[in-house]
């Protein structure tokens, strides 16, 4: 679908999605994702031209099916897969991406960090329909030998270049985590808990030099325009505890990715911006407020929030809650957080749970914000379980799997699929149908009560 397009587009000086949103073009990309969104091009266009609106859509990922990520769009869910130094295995993540696709994620993270990250990015990239995104601190450090005073601007952006190259439609830079920040991070409980950005605190203190992402910043935003690479400035200093959170580690940083986004407008480079981490519930709200005066409404993508430190083993749901919370005020993207989350890497499996849980999450804030025809499909449910139409309330269900499941458990003969009862209340005792029978029963008489 968009070899076309990108044919179309081949000698233009910059192919972004942004450098045709403020020319007035409306690109294929931006006509297929206003069809889905059932919103006007023309509007989307404006969106993306404002900052507002992001399609990630790296010129090199053919195949990719265009989505985008904003306010005016639907709650988009990422999900986070990737190898560890204790596990690498193509096949393994392989099988995490045919999850996330099928369980409806909207972008996938690769965030390898052992075995050879550059064949595992290729096969992912090449077996994925949705936008894929990568954090690069974590190849250049594994290019440095695992020795992070060896990393050297050439090669942060020989780096970067490469993943471009290979069709990445969004980058984490750490670049908004400045020296001066130090003294904010020794007042907090937990520290840093961003992998990169411990990795620039080692290196900026190794040297008492400023981050070079933020230092090489203008060479960075020459790639992404190149390739169309969106930029997910990264929250290095996100609080990895309740006690932590809105702190001035947090909020000096994302002062600076406001600057940054900025700059990143400039040159066409299209932006969102990540944020916490562990919220309390009362706080969720000012953090989705804050980080829109203070970076002139870019895209919001949230990890979470996680809104209590003590769910080991159920992290999924701690974090799915501030998800919902946050999205109803305003967060544009959620990324999933698995059961494993603090615990170890995540299987096949947990990718499954995690993304069910913010899919809830994303469907729950776009019914708060109240988006045409979010509520269409509950609707539809609600009319299914009323009328004990079972092979549709599993057709209709975020995961028919697991739905089909839980009701085959006791009663899986084909015949119960029209019963007019499940094994919880079962023939006697369904309110449903006691509800019907009077209302059947009775008719007459209530609708002289109407009267």
């Amino acid at each position: 679908m968009r070899k076309e397009w990108l044919k179309e587009r081949t000698n233009d000086p910059v192919r972004t999605q942004m450098y045709y949103a403020k020319k007035g073009i409306i690109t294929g990309e931006m006509e297929f994702v206003a069809k889905i969104e059932n919103i006007e091009p023309e509007f989307l266009r404006s969106e993306i031209a404002r900052g507002r609106c992001i399609i990630p859509a790296n010129v090199h990922h053919e195949h990719l099916v265009p989505m985008a990520i904003g306010i005016a769009t639907k709650c988009k869910v990422n999900a986070n897969i990737g190898s560890s130094a204790l596990s690498s295995d193509i096949d393994g993540e392989i099988e995490k991406v045919d999850a996330s696709l099928k369980y409806g994620a909207d972008t996938i993270m690769d965030l390898s960090t052992g075995g050879d990250l550059d064949a595992i990015r290729k096969a992912v990239i090449a077996h994925s329909s949705v936008p894929v995104g990568t954090v690069p601190m974590y190849q250049i450090l594994h290019d440095c030998n695992d020795k992070i005073e060896n990393l050297t601007i050439e090669e942060m952006l020989k780096t970067l270049e490469k993943q471009a190259l290979q069709g990445v439609s969004y980058f984490t830079i750490h670049a908004g985590f400045l020296l001066r920040f130090m003294p904010h991070v020794a007042k907090r409980k937990m520290g840093i808990v961003s992998r990169g950005g411990s990795l620039m605190a080692a290196w900026m203190m190794h040297y008492h030099k400023e981050n070079p992402f933020y230092d090489a910043f203008d060479a960075i935003l020459d790639i992404c325009r190149k390739y169309d690479v969106a930029l997910s400035l990264g929250d290095s200093l996100r609080p990895g505890c309740l006690y932590d959170a809105s702190d001035d580690a947090q909020l000096s940083e994302l002062k600076i990715l406001g600057e940054l986004t900025l700059k990143a407008w400039e040159k066409d480079v299209q932006v969102m911006i990540e944020g916490p981490g562990h919220v309390p519930l009362n706080q969720i709200e000012r953090n989705m407020k804050i980080e829109r005066e203070h970076c002139h409404e870019a895209p919001f993508y949230i990890l979470g929030p996680l809104t209590t430190d003590i769910a080991a083993g159920y992290d999924h749901i701690s974090s799915a809650i501030g998800a919902a919370v946050g999205g109803w005020h305003g967060a544009s993207m959620l990324c999933y957080v698995t059961c494993k989350e603090h615990l170890g890497l995540p299987n096949a499996d947990d990718v499954r749970e995690g993304i069910v849980a913010y899919k809830i999450a994303a469907h729950s804030a776009d019914i708060a914000r109240g988006r045409p025809n979010a509520r269409d499909v509950d609707d539809e449910m609600s009319d299914a379980r009323y009328g004990f139409d079972w092979n549709r309330q599993f057709e209709l269900s975020l995961d028919p799997d697991k739905a089909r499941e839980y009701h085959d458990e006791t009663l899986p003969q084909d015949v119960f699929k029209e019963a007019e009862f499940c094994s919880m209340c079962g023939p006697k005792f369904c309110s449903y149908k006691i509800t019907q029978s009077i209302v059947e029963k009775h008719a007459q008489e209530i609708e002289m009560m109407e009267a």
